[in-house]
């Protein structure tokens, strides 16, 4: 069987993101596939950036990383998209690189391939499933096949998200990801790379 080959594709402002697609991208290594993780372009102004510290941080921390292309989900059998919630929708930047990929749905390069996705948001009830609903509406277009987790394990029931993988920042926006979300998004990697494996099968 041919490797599967999965992108981890994703933004984060202040880390959070950044600490679950790298994490997705080992349980992507360890289930055996290739992994391509790469951060969208950051869109926002400077003065912006500036304004928060931990944003700042991030930046310039983050900033010399390999950027997402087109080629990466055209490369992919897989793909995980993570974005935080932005007023319950997908942040602008990963959002204007999913529209800048038209060319290559017009040639259906981005069809029958396995999509998921992760989010964070800073309350409980922050807009974490329609964040990832939302996203699931651009991979309808694709013509991608969308392997929500469901409750196809019982961790599922501690993680509590049937749509992908969530983490609540807490009131000061840095609570670290713990065993739930490793666990989770572990599982979430692996399903994906299966399912993705039995397609190029």
């Amino acid at each position: 069987m041919a490797q599967v080959k999965l992108a981890v594709i994703y933004y984060s402002s202040t880390g959070t993101l950044h600490a679950m697609a790298n994490r997705a991208a080992e349980a992507g290594e360890k289930a055996g596939a290739e992994v391509r993780l790469r951060q969208v372009a950051e869109l926002a102004p400077a003065e912006a950036i500036a304004s928060n510290a931990a944003w700042s941080q991030h930046f310039d921390a983050t900033k010399n990383e390999p950027k997402a292309a087109a080629d990466d989900v055209v490369w992919a059998d897989a793909v995980l998209f993570g974005s935080p919630t932005r007023y319950g929708n997908v942040a602008s930047q990963l959002k204007q690189f999913l529209d800048t990929l038209g060319p290559q749905w017009a040639q259906g390069q981005l069809a029958d391939k396995v999509y998921a996705g992760f989010t964070a948001s800073q309350t409980a009830h922050g807009g974490q499933e329609s964040t990832l609903l939302a996203l699931y509406n651009t991979i309808h277009h694709f013509g991608g096949i969308v392997a929500a987790p469901g409750y196809t394990d019982p961790l599922k029931f501690v993680d509590g998200n049937p749509y992908g993988v969530s983490h609540v920042t807490g009131g000061s926006n840095d609570a670290p990801l713990g065993d739930a979300e490793y666990a989770a998004l572990d599982h979430l990697t692996q399903r994906v790379v299966k399912i993705a494996g039995k397609l190029t099968a």
